[in-house]
C-alpha cells in the first residue's frame, strides 16, 4: 500500500512482511516459579528474552509487556489476511514471527482500516505499524500526501520490501486499458489512502477531454476486487504483490487478468512513531540478523515474491 508519486517507469517489486499473531495466557507462579515461566514462553513459539539473542536491544517498556504491539490492515493478501481458519497468515506475520525470536518478544497483530494506522501509531495504540505500508518522505514527515499540509509529526521506518503498483481487470475484458492513462472516462476501484488511489486522483487531473477517472474508495482492497468481479468498475489497481495475488487465486484465476507494467516501484517499512529510536533500531537489528541467518529468504520464497527481497535493512530509505 504505497504512497503517491507520479507514475514514473515500469518496475519489479517486492514484499515483506511483520506480524504474528500471539496469546498472553495468564501464568500461575508456584514454587518452580522460573521454570514455569520458561516452559510457557517455549510453548508461545517466540524466543524467550533470556534465549533471545537481541534481547538486550528491547526498550524496557516493552520487555515488561512481552509483546510488540502491530497495527495492520489485515485483508491484503499475501502481505497479511485470515486464513480460513480465522488465524492471521502472510508475509508480514511470518516475518514479524522470525523478528520476534531475535528480540524475544511477541509480535501481536490487531486490525484496523489502512488510512489509520499512523493515527493509531501517534495515540500509542500500536507500537508499530506493518501493513504493506510504502515508505515515503511526506509519511516520514507528517505530511498529507495530497494537501501536502502538515497532519502529524510523522514516522520513522525501517524498509524490508520492494513493491510497484499494477492495473488488473476482469479477465477477458480489459476495456482497452494498458497503461494509466487508459484509465480516463474509466470506472477504477482502490483501496483508500494507498498509492493507487494517489496515483489515480493524480492521473484523473490531467484526464482533460477524455473524462476524468471515477475512483471509487475502499476501506480494503478484498472490497475493491469484489466490486470489480461483480461488473461494478472498469479496472482496479493495488501494489503488484497483491494484484498478482488475486489474479492467481480469485475464482481460481479465472476472475482477473494483469494488464500493463508495475509503476512506482518502492521500499515497504515498517513504521514507528518518531522519538521511539531504541524500539527503531531494535527492529533494525532484529531484520539484519534475520537477513543473515536465511530466516528472511524463507518467508520471502514461501510466498513466491523473491523479486522484492532486500539485503539490508535501511531507514527511511523512501523518497
Amino acid at each position: 500500500m504505497t504512497a503517491s508519486t507520479l507514475c514514473r517507469t515500469a518496475a519489479k517489486s517486492r514484499i515483506a512482511a511483520v506480524c504474528a499473531v500471539a496469546v498472553a495466557g495468564t501464568l500461575l507462579l508456584t514454587a518452580c516459579g522460573d521454570q514455569t515461566d520458561s516452559a510457557a514462553k517455549k510453548d508461545s513459539g517466540t524466543a524467550s528474552a533470556d534465549k533471545a539473542p537481541l534481547a538486550d536491544l528491547v526498550p524496557q517498556a516493552i520487555k515488561d509487556k512481552g509483546e510488540i504491539k502491530v497495527g495492520s490492515d489485515i485483508a491484503y493478501p499475501p502481505v497479511e489476511f485470515k486464513d480460513k481458519s480465522g488465524k492471521t497468515v502472510g508475509i508480514d506475520p511470518d516475518l514479524a514471527d522470525a523478528l520476534g525470536k531475535q528480540l524475544g518478544v511477541k509480535f501481536v497483530f490487531e486490525n484496523g482500516t489502512f488510512d489509520t494506522l499512523l493515527t493509531g501509531l501517534r495515540s500509542k495504540r500500536y507500537d508499530l505499524a506493518m501493513s504493506a505500508m510504502t515508505d515515503t518522505k511526506d509519511r516520514q514527515d507528517g505530511v498529507d500526501s495530497e494537501t501536502k499540509k502538515k497532519v502529524g509529526e510523522g514516522v520513522d521506518f525501517i524498509d524490508y520490501f520492494t513493491a510497484g503498483v499494477s492495473i488488473y481487470t476482469k479477465k477477458g475484458d480489459d476495456k482497452g486499458i494498458s497503461t494509466w492513462s487508459d484509465l480516463c472516462g474509466k470506472r477504477l476501484v482502490v483501496q483508500r489512502g494507498t498509492v493507487s488511489h494517489d496515483l489515480a486522483k493524480a492521473e484523473s487531473a490531467k484526464c482533460g477531454g477524455k473524462g476524468k477517472i471515477s475512483i471509487e474508495a475502499f476501506d480494503n482492497d478484498l472490497e475493491a476486487q469484489t466490486r470489480l468481479r461483480g461488473g461494478g468498475a472498469d479496472a482496479g489497481s493495488s501494489d503488484f504483490p497483491v494484484a498478482a495475488y488475486a489474479v492467481k487465486t480469485s475464482g481460481g484465476g479465472n476472475d482477473f487478468q494483469l494488464v500493463g507494467d508495475q509503476v512506482e516501484a518502492a521500499p515497504y517499512g515498517i513504521a514507528v512513531a518518531k522519538g521511539n529510536d531504541d524500539l527503531t533500531k531494535a527492529i533494525e537489528a532484529a531484520l539484519n540478523a534475520v537477513i543473515k541467518n536465511g530466516d528472511y529468504d524463507k518467508v520471502i520464497a514461501k510466498w513466491g515474491v523473491d523479486a522484492g527481497a532486500v539485503t539490508e535493512a535501511k531507514i527511511n530509505g523512501g523518497s
